[in-house]
């Protein structure tokens, strides 16, 4: 296994202090201390604290949009059919709540959407093209789908596309926010049973 660099060092540590203490109570100072890294190291790889919150921001989201092809590939392999492919996509993401929720407690989008000062960086843009990826993603499974599901045509397919990102996220606070641990497979379970229904999959889907 490589070794860290300085700046995953550093970027780790941030990550780590950002999701527990947000954003603008983490100091430098503290990422450098859990980092083991120097001012000099800091500055060599970002301009500014600013800069290091785009550089985190830009991570957190290659990895969501590498786990979500991820999965999505996974759930190919399983159905030619799109509707159940979304379906096992969902189901996939509900098997793995639990262990989400201990790997990442808190969405790091979630630690910046509501810093006034980071506009400049452009945090708001990378997390804005986060989401328009995953809408777009699932847009095009919803679009196949209705080639065969005339009932999905009247839908409003970006705003259901949309839905997975606000279950997703809502679940994480909700979990969080009255410290059940279960809530965050519970609401993928209420999104998985809707898509059931709305697509009308067959029984071996829904297992």
């Amino acid at each position: 296994m490589a070794t860290p660099t300085a700046r995953d060092r550093i970027l780790d540590a941030a990550q780590g202090l950002v999701v527990r203490h947000g954003f603008a109570a983490t100091t430098v100072d503290a990422i450098l201390e859990s980092a083991s890294a120097s001012k000099g190291a800091f500055f060599h790889h970002f301009p500014s604290k600013a800069h290091l919150g785009r550089a985190l921001v830009e991570r957190y989201a290659a990895e969501d949009a590498a786990t979500m092809e991820v999965v999505m590939t996974a759930a190919e392999e399983q159905s030619t059919d799109p509707a159940e492919q979304l379906v096992i996509f969902t189901r996939t993401f509900e098997d793995m709540a639990d262990q989400a929720l201990t790997a990442q407690p808190q969405c790091l989008f979630v630690s910046f959407i509501y810093e006034s000062d980071l506009s400049d960086v452009g945090i708001e843009d990378v997390v804005a093209d986060s989401i328009r990826h995953w809408r777009a993603r699932i847009v095009d499974k919803l679009e196949l789908a209705a080639t065969t599901r005339p009932a999905l045509q009247a839908i409003d397919l970006e705003g259901l596309a949309d839905h997975w990102f606000t279950t997703f996220e809502g679940a994480f606070l909700l979990a969080h926010a009255v410290d059940d641990p279960t809530s965050m497979r519970r609401q993928l379970a209420h999104l998985r049973h809707y898509l059931e229904l709305l697509f009308a999959v067959d029984a071996e889907t829904r297992t």
